[in-house]
């Protein structure tokens, strides 16, 4: 749509200076002015309608791709939506992303990934992922805590140990290498989780604990980093 709206300005503007120059004088004789403003307003708007169209693309392109390794990751189709400019403005909450969860306990098929998150998404996916920032880390670790929940895990501390257990496999659904994607689980774990609130934690998410799914990524299983 918006692609159309550009064209349609751009044509516009076209048409305007078209008519000038098919029409220099009025009916007395005397030259008409250029219609500078109006051709500049209405390139201005095309140029701008252009841009959001690019943007638009962009975004859905990175939503697909979210999507498609959280489907992975939750074993079910499911789709990741980026917070659009307007939501972050109206959002004052903490989360990082969120799953709505329906009456009878079930998880929307959907996930919301706060702006900030996906545009760190975007930056680890644009990198050679060799030294992935703390940012990127968090920012991949969310799309793996909201895949659990799409997956079906309620609670803060089951979803956030599954999750730690699967970072490996989301970095690598995003393009990381094995040794990078281990160092980047390994980093979460040893670098964030510590830190995170007391329900997102949970004493038996640890090697042998009672929430060790037993899986050959867990960050407790990499070697000490440098």
């Amino acid at each position: 749509m918006l692609t159309f709206i550009a064209v349609a300005l751009a044509l516009g503007a076209v048409a305007v200076g078209v008519g000038w120059w098919l029409h220099r004088a009025d009916e007395l004789g005397r030259p008409r002015r250029f219609p500078w403003v109006s051709v500049v307003v209405l390139a201005v708007l095309a140029v701008l309608a252009v841009a959001a169209a690019a943007l638009g693309v962009a975004r859905a392109s990175q939503e697909r791709r979210l999507g498609a390794a959280a489907t992975v990751l939750a074993g079910v189709p499911v789709a990741v939506h980026c917070q659009s400019l307007g939501q972050a403005v109206l959002d004052g909450g903490p989360e990082l992303g969120y799953v709505r969860w329906r009456a009878d306990g079930t998880p929307e098929a959907w996930a919301l990934i706060e702006r900030d998150q996906c545009r760190h998404l975007a930056a680890y996916v644009r990198s050679d992922k060799h030294r992935p920032t703390r940012d990127q880390v968090v920012a991949v670790h969310v799309l793996t805590h909201e895949a659990m929940h799409l997956a079906g895990r309620l609670g803060q501390a089951g979803a956030e140990c599954a999750a730690v257990q699967r970072d490996a496999h989301t970095a690598r659904l995003l393009g990381a290498g094995p040794a990078d994607a281990a160092g980047l689980a390994a980093g979460y774990w040893r670098g964030v989780y510590p830190l995170m609130p007391e329900r997102y934690r949970s004493e038996e998410c640890r090697e042998g604990g009672p929430m060790d799914e037993g899986l050959a990524d867990a960050p407790w299983l990499a070697p000490p980093g440098p």
